[in-house]
């Protein structure tokens, strides 16, 4: 978790950190708890963006919250990291703040909010921190906690590449790339569109340029990158004394759930060339892949087996994307990534090093510690990258050792145009895959499967395309269980897409279903055999002209809705006869006959 990174990064650098988690928001009391801070505050809004943990695509309010305590949802505010900065200025007045984590890093640029659905401006601005962290956070935040200790005065820190701030025009810097303002991209769709491009090409650690875009008065000037930890500083900071367990006071509130799937699971990498457009990835973490050493990753897992609840499984060794472990290809270190081809897709780059083998040498390494039962591998795999790699060791022994019962890819879709707009590999692909997974599990006598993730209503995805999913699937005879609607989240190309219609890559128009109800229609396609999903299937077939999928035959995906039944007349009721009395039924309260007058006594004997 990224508080926990940072907090024991700046208490390792020997300064004292006090950590306010989920503080009341109706009050500035809780800013005060620990009494004024030396340097400053460090805010972030959460592992995940708040408004993103409170609502969902559809935007209805989630009931769980599994980074809070006791799973309870709303024990923090929407757009905290805002909520947090205005009551530490109302308790402190003009104190250092620094924003960092996903919302704030995302939010960095004047951006489409979904739940708004309008334009808002950089978060800095509404914010009133005095930087921006965005990232990963470790150099930026050492290099400022330095220099704020030596007594620097925080608005002339502005020279911390990782870092954003707010200034006038006078005083920008001398070397930029500016983009369209906030007032502009919130009223010309194309200007927005370009604006994103622009942002997108300049997150490149070796190639980008200081982006400037006017706000609402002021500039926010964005720094270049900062560089990604190498091995060795990753190391570095993994070694740092984590407990892996949550606080004891959340003990008793029934623990925070989330830490559960990542308590025994270890992070070996950083960052992803993938480059999928609906993924924030890119513009968070970067494209240049970084990895630990096996030293580093062995010693953790050693230190694991020694934990008392530990069973002996190690639930992942990954990361954004599993088996990433080095450069996407040998020129990339010196010239960085390029900024039109992808390295992946739609088809892989001739200069990919498609190269497993320290990967498989570490998990070899790993299965041999005493005391780990199994290692397996559930971040996503890039199915992609593994397809390209000449030599089948890494397939043979994923299959073999690695897999708990389930692997997951993330095919997302079929038809080749929407992969297009996803900045995925073509159908085509996965099937390869598919057949070459089905080949190793028989050849090792495995019966395990493949959890695809899919995904409806992405730009580009037409009701007509949801429907050719839904055939596609069901030839195959697949029923998916996890099925994602495009939620258009800060920071993302596809979010783009999304509220312009125009992808900033090619400035082409997207189709886009926007109401929610076509967003529906195509995620019920996805799940045409759920009961509660009937109507919506039938409904989105008929609006597609489809009505040939709706039948008997097995290439149809539901049956036709039968007419209703006809009520047969009632029969008149028989007049009412007095009941016959038994025994058995006088406890049903029917009424005990009168005996006759002159009736001779019965002369059987009782119970007989």
């Amino acid at each position: 978790f990224g508080s926990a990174i940072i907090t024991r990064l700046l208490d390792g650098q020997g300064y004292r950190v006090a950590v306010l988690a989920q503080p009341r928001f109706d009050t500035p009391e809780d800013m005060t708890r620990f009494g004024r801070p030396r340097l400053g505050f460090l805010v972030s809004g959460g592992n995940i963006d708040s408004m993103v943990a409170h609502y969902t695509a559809a935007r209805r309010l989630r009931s769980e919250d599994f980074y809070s305590p006791g799973c309870r949802a709303g024990l923090r505010p929407d757009r905290a990291t805002i909520v947090y900065c205005r009551l530490i200025r109302e308790a402190y007045g003009d104190i250092p703040i620094v924003i960092g984590g996903l919302e704030a890093s995302l939010r960095r640029f004047a951006h489409y909010d979904y739940w708004l659905d309008t334009v808002l401006p950089s978060i800095a601005e509404d914010s009133g921190a005095d930087l921006i962290s965005f990232g990963m956070g470790e150099h930026q935040t050492v290099e400022i906690a330095r220099r704020l200790a030596a007594g620097e005065p925080v608005e002339t820190i502005t020279d911390v590449n990782g870092t954003c701030y707010l200034t006038d025009f006078d005083h920008l810097p001398q070397r930029y790339v500016e983009c369209a303002g906030f007032k502009k991209v919130a009223s010309d769709k194309t200007a927005y569109a370009k604006a994103c491009r622009i942002q997108m090409d300049n997150q490149d650690v070796v190639s980008g340029q200081i982006i400037v875009q006017k706000q609402s008065e002021k500039y926010l000037v964005q720094n270049i990158p900062a560089k990604p930890l190498v091995r060795g500083e990753l190391d570095k900071v993994y070694a740092l004394p984590y407990t892996r367990r949550y606080h004891p006071i959340y003990e008793s509130m029934g623990g925070v759930p989330a830490i559960r799937e990542v308590q025994f699971s270890i992070i070996q990498n950083r960052g992803c060339f993938g480059g999928c457009n609906f993924c924030a990835l890119a513009f968070h973490q970067g494209r240049m892949v970084t990895s630990r050493s096996h030293e580093s990753i062995i010693r953790e897992v050693t230190a694991l087996t020694k934990f008392p609840d530990f069973k002996g499984y190690i639930n992942d060794v990954g990361g954004p994307s599993a088996n990433f472990r080095h450069h996407s290809c040998k020129k990339q270190a010196k010239c960085g990534m390029c900024a039109d081809r992808r390295c992946l897709a739609p088809t892989p780059c001739p200069n990919l090093d498609a190269d497993h083998s320290d990967y498989l040498a570490l998990l070899r390494k790993l299965r041999q510690i005493p005391g780990v039962k199994k290692v397996f591998v559930r971040s996503g795999i890039r199915y992609d990258y593994m397809l390209e790699d000449k030599n089948d060791d890494f397939f043979a022994e994923l299959v073999k050792y690695h897999i708990s019962g389930q692997l997951k890819v993330a095919p997302e879709h079929c038809i080749d145009g929407v992969l297009d707009y996803m900045g995925k590999p073509h159908i085509d692909v996965y099937e390869k895959f598919m057949d070459k997974y089905k080949k190793m599990n028989n050849r090792f006598s495995k019966e395990q499967y493949v959890v695809p993730y899919l995904m409806s209503s992405h730009p580009g995805s037409t009701l007509a395309d949801a429907v050719a999913l839904a055939e596609y699937l069901n030839k195959k005879g697949r029923q998916p269980e996890q099925v994602q609607d495009f939620y258009p989240t800060p920071g993302t190309v596809s979010t783009c897409m999304y509220y312009t219609g125009i992808d900033p890559m090619t400035m082409k128009s997207v189709y886009v279903a926007k109401t929610f109800h076509e967003k529906a229609m195509q995620r019920a396609l996805l799940q045409w055999k759920r009961p509660d999903k009937r109507k919506l299937v039938i409904e989105a077939l008929k609006e597609a002209g489809r009505e040939d999928l709706i039948g008997y035959g097995p290439e149809c995906l539901v049956r036709p809705d039968r007419p209703p039944r006809q009520k047969a007349p009632e029969k008149p009721k028989a007049p009412e006869k007095q009941q016959i009395t038994k025994k058995a039924g006088y406890a049903k309260g029917w009424a005990k006959p009168k005996p006759k007058k002159n009736a001779k006594p019965s002369s059987k004997k009782k119970g007989k």
